[in-house]
């Protein structure tokens, strides 16, 4: 199909049929715990708990992918340095 007789997306048969298959979202409702629309609140003096990514163990591969490094050995090794040397303050510093 050229440029000038494609149909834009929203017009396509694929859209159509996804649209009318759609399901309320309500369908998708567990009652499980807090989210947007009901959120915990803490007790007065009661401090929150952040989970952040540097209590879990990493290994030096996934440091190189988290930076944006190829997987490549030399990209390993210098991830295995930096988490041998700075620790879990790398982690904290590349992933939110």
């Amino acid at each position: 199909m050229t440029d000038e007789n494609r149909q834009p997306l929203e017009e396509t048969q694929e859209v159509a049929d996804a649209v009318a298959d759609d399901v309320a979202v309500s369908a998708f409702v567990t009652g499980g715990g807090p989210d947007a629309d009901s959120p915990t609140f803490l007790q007065p003096g009661e401090r929150p708990t952040f989970r952040t990514g540097a209590e879990q163990e990493w290994e030096p591969v996934d440091l190189a992918l988290a930076q944006g490094w190829d997987p490549t050995p030399a990209n390993i090794e210098r991830a295995r340095r930096q988490l041998e040397r700075e620790g879990p303050a790398v982690i904290e510093r590349i992933v939110p």
